[in-house]
């Protein structure tokens, strides 16, 4: 109804008023503010912004009221009002246990919107009072599936839980918990803080000794594995070592055998010139002739070796047994040198005494 309408009907509505015993409203010329008698109800009401109103003609039929002027005849009409913003309510001071059965106590904040005004006005009798009593009975059953550590901790986690909780049971009422608040949280008395305190220095002691003893089974473990590298590297390097040895002694016999090999092509290329420079011709070269030039190098040999024992500067002393004691048979020097050099010591003694019998 808008308000032209009402003034249009203001002598019947006075006259209807007038016979319940109910006061009127003054309403001044045109274009004037509307005042109210103080101590008198009207047949207008304001819903403020941000609130919602309900009007029941006679306790039924709702009508739902908006924001601005509305009206609301006395003994006819009858309106309830709700505030639509968010609001909280405050659960100070709330003894609790934990499921450590540590007496505990809790106060905090429960914020709640109201999203539907019809079941806030008509689901339920005192929506603000039924909350607050919602919230302390969650507060005190979610509260006790914690341990006191778990709280201290992790004061979110509770928060949380107390939020799903406490907002699925005000769901049918048409209101929404956006939030609960954990404002404080400590022990009953003194007594179970002393304990707790007692209890939280043996859980430090406790964890202290794991750790050094994790440390020392660290150092431990660091030192295995030192020993164990160390021995790896170790025999690492002896089998390198033992490889490096093999490969030298393979290189060395290969250098010998080629340089054996080397000196024999060479000794057989001086015995096969020899041989050609004895034989008539360099194409009738016979079996003869190379063994003749093999003797004759081995011979040169020999003299090579007596020189150079000849040229050297040792004190030394050599003895040259009989050649045929060596493995050489049938050679022309068979003889044993001693014998030779002492036989030829006599021959000039020999000839001076037959020249002194002459």
């Amino acid at each position: 109804m808008s308000f032209n309408t009402a003034r249009s009907g203001l002598p019947n509505l006075a006259r209807t008023a007038k016979s319940h015993g109910q006061s009127l409203l003054v309403l001044g010329r045109a274009g004037s503010k509307s005042i109210f008698t103080p101590g008198r109800r009207g047949f207008l009401t304001i819903i403020q912004q941000g609130h919602e109103g309900w009007r029941l003609t006679l306790g039924r039929n709702p009508v739902r009221l908006t924001p601005g002027l509305n009206v609301a005849i006395p003994v006819l009409h009858t309106v309830k009002k709700l505030d639509l913003r968010e609001s909280s309510v405050n659960i100070p001071n709330l003894p609790a246990y934990t499921s450590d059965n540590v007496p505990v106590l809790c106060s905090g904040s429960l914020f709640y919107r109201i999203d539907d005004g019809y079941k806030a006005c008509f689901a339920v009798s005192d929506v603000e009072k039924n909350v607050q009593n919602i919230g302390t009975s969650a507060v005190r059953s979610v509260l006790g599936t914690f341990s006191y550590d778990q709280v201290i901790a992790d004061r979110n986690g509770l928060n949380q839980k107390l939020n799903a909780v406490i907002g699925n049971s005000i769901s049918g009422w048409g209101v929404e918990c956006t939030r609960f608040e954990i404002q404080s949280f400590q022990p009953a008395n003194r007594e179970v803080e002393r304990q707790l305190e007692l209890q939280m220095e043996a859980e430090r002691n406790r964890r202290k000794q794991l750790l050094d003893t994790q440390a020392q089974i660290n150092v431990a473990e660091g030192h295995k594995t030192r020993v164990i590298l160390e021995s790896e590297g170790h025999l690492e390097a002896k089998s390198n070592e033992a490889d490096a040895k093999y490969k030298t002694v393979f290189r060395e016999a290969e250098a010998r055998q080629q340089q054996a090999l080397m000196e024999a092509s060479a000794i057989a290329q001086q015995v096969d010139s020899i041989a050609r420079s004895l034989a008539p011709s360099e194409a009738e070269v016979t079996p003869e002739n190379r063994k003749h030039a093999l003797s004759v190098l081995v011979e040169l040999k020999r003299l090579e070796q007596l020189r150079s024992i000849a040229e050297s500067k040792s004190n030394s002393t050599y003895f040259f047994g009989d050649k045929a004691s060596l493995g050489i048979a049938n050679d022309a020097f068979n003889v044993d040198y001693a014998q030779n050099v002492k036989a030829g010591l006599e021959k000039p003694k020999s000839s001076r005494v037959e020249g002194a019998l002459v």
